[in-house]
């Protein structure tokens, strides 16, 4: 069946009872990290949100971790998500938390560029290799930062794994929603920034990972990453995390021992 109502869609909220308390409960555990753990601020561009939270772990620092935040280029910030960095953090990972400018004072575009300057700036800050992680529009932009051409190579080249969870891989849809007021996409923007319709880095390791209970466009546009960049040269892997929605899938990387955190930063890749 042809999708008809594309706000439905990719409605998350209206769809996940009690989704007020998952709302409620991020910012409040993310302030509980920061006072075990107080994080350094990083300055990567002039702009009132262009800074990162760096979270350094208290064991020997194994790489760098980048997580980027959600909610469809329009809402949140590290006061939100930062409490994602838990799980990396306790396996030895500095853990950076970026904030960016959002829609409408930003494009989707504008975004990539500043999480890219983030990663670069986050990148010399911390030696090793550099997992990167977001989710729902975090998820399209770190797979952004996976496409040919993004990163400088020095910074490119330490890419070990960007992990997409629940990522919006193809924005062409999105001009179809009301909330493209803000975001103001049009087809060649649309085109752009749709990591699904350009070339990954060679060799790239990347995995898809999405709530098994999430909404069907959801799924698929996880699995539909996967399934086109394995025949680009990336090595992909789709994971479908059962029973887990929209809003407490992320819970698997804020602990050490999460599926997401076991994911992202295990070296076994099948």
């Amino acid at each position: 069946m042809p999708i008809t109502d594309w706000d439905d869609a990719y409605a998350n909220a209206a769809h996940i009872p009690g989704a007020e308390r998952f709302l409620a409960d991020w910012p409040v555990r993310t302030a509980a990290l920061r006072e075990r753990r107080a994080p350094e601020g990083l300055r990567y561009g002039p702009g009132a949100r262009q800074v990162l939270e760096l979270f350094r772990p208290e064991s020997a620092v194994q790489g760098l971790t980048i997580i980027v935040h959600g909610g469809y280029w329009m809402r949140f910030s590290p006061d939100e998500f930062g409490f994602l960095a838990a799980g990396p953090l306790a396996r030895g990972q500095a853990v950076a938390a970026v904030r960016y400018t959002l829609a409408p004072e930003a494009r989707i575009a504008g975004i990539t560029a500043e999480i890219a300057a983030a990663v670069a700036v986050a990148a010399e800050a911390v030696a090793g290799p550099i997992h990167l992680a977001g989710h729902s529009a975090g998820g399209q932009l770190v797979s952004r930062m996976g496409c040919a051409g993004v990163l400088p190579e020095a910074v490119a080249g330490r890419i070990a794994h960007v992990l997409s969870i629940s990522g919006v891989h193809d924005l062409r849809p999105l001009m179809r929603t009301a909330m493209n007021e803000t975001l103001r996409l049009d087809a060649d923007e649309a085109a752009a920034e749709s990591p699904a319709l350009l070339t990954p880095r060679e060799g790239l390791r990347i995995t898809c990972a999405v709530g098994g209970n999430e909404r069907p466009e959801f799924l698929r546009q996880t699995d539909l990453l996967a399934n086109v960049w394995t025949g680009l040269g990336a090595e992909t892997r789709a994971v479908h995390l059962p029973g887990l929605h929209h809003f407490d899938v992320i819970d698997e990387l804020a602990t050490p021992e999460g599926a997401l955190t076991r994911l992202l930063l295990d070296q076994s890749f099948s």
